[in-house]
């Protein structure tokens, strides 16, 4: 018997990965987090599988529900969003399955942030604007470790993913502005990925006018930085011309 944390992706069915799907289609018991999960993503479980949302139990339950599985031999699909090892609580679970010797893997997923880059048509690292993507929360229910406050981190003026933090989107700004600038671009993407996704794109100077006026407060992830929407930067070594390397060597074009 096996649970496998499984990361869905952001919420389009579309964006999981095919081992990911596969592990869904195959096992009999589906835990998922089904406040942030879509059900369609788990649409090909089979048809005798005994599905459960992990939203309104606690982590004892989810625990206990696994435990049960593991005493008929049941595998264990444990569906989070995104990736697992991103604000996916899985460290709680898989300490407590160490605990009771209950093997576990760990699925990789897209991430909330590589999908709202991809839709926002975004690299999140360019050449003399940022090299760095920061990952990050707003210090809420959950405290932040000493030198990983907002305006510690914003020194770096990386790109930033702020996750969790929507609803004090007045504070976030108020904190990068003296580091970042009022110009600075910044996107808010609700949902990536759910039917009803919505992005707003604005500068710090008037993004939070802009999010309270479309009454996003959760389940949003923003994201700050020059790289979104930049007017210049320099192109990629990479493809220079000049710069042959051992990734693109001279002469090797196939038609």
């Amino acid at each position: 018997m096996t649970v496998y944390f499984i990361g869905a992706g952001p919420g389009d069915p579309e964006l999981i990965t095919v081992k990911a799907q596969r592990l869904i289609q195959k096992c009999p018991v589906i835990l998922y987090a089904g406040s942030l999960v879509p059900e369609p993503v788990l649409a090909e479980a089979r048809s005798d599988a005994l599905i459960i949302d992990s939203a309104p139990l606690h982590l004892e339950q989810i625990i206990d529900v696994i435990q049960q599985a593991d005493q008929k031999g049941n595998d264990v699909a444990r569906v989070h969003s995104g990736d697992p090892s991103i604000y996916g609580a899985t460290g709680e679970q898989m300490r407590r399955l160490d605990q009771l010797e209950i093997d576990y893997e760990v699925i990789p997923g897209v991430t909330a942030t590589s999908a709202s880059a991809a839709w926002l048509k975004c690299e999140l690292t360019l050449p003399d604007i940022s090299q760095t993507v920061i990952y990050t929360r707003y210090a809420g229910k959950t405290s932040m470790p000493e030198g990983e406050s907002l305006s510690a981190l914003a020194q770096h003026k990386a790109t930033l993913a702020i996750h969790l933090g929507i609803s004090r989107i007045h504070k976030i700004v108020e904190e990068l502005i003296p580091h970042y600038g009022k110009d600075c671009p910044i996107a808010v993407c609700y949902k990536t990925g759910w039917e009803d996704e919505m992005k707003v794109v604005g500068t710090l100077e008037n993004i939070t006018a802009k999010v309270r006026a479309k009454k996003i407060t959760r389940t949003a992830l923003i994201l700050v930085g020059g790289v979104i929407n930049p007017k210049e930067f320099d192109e990629s070594y990479l493809y220079n011309e000049d710069q042959a390397n051992i990734f693109r060597p001279r002469g090797r074009v196939k038609n």
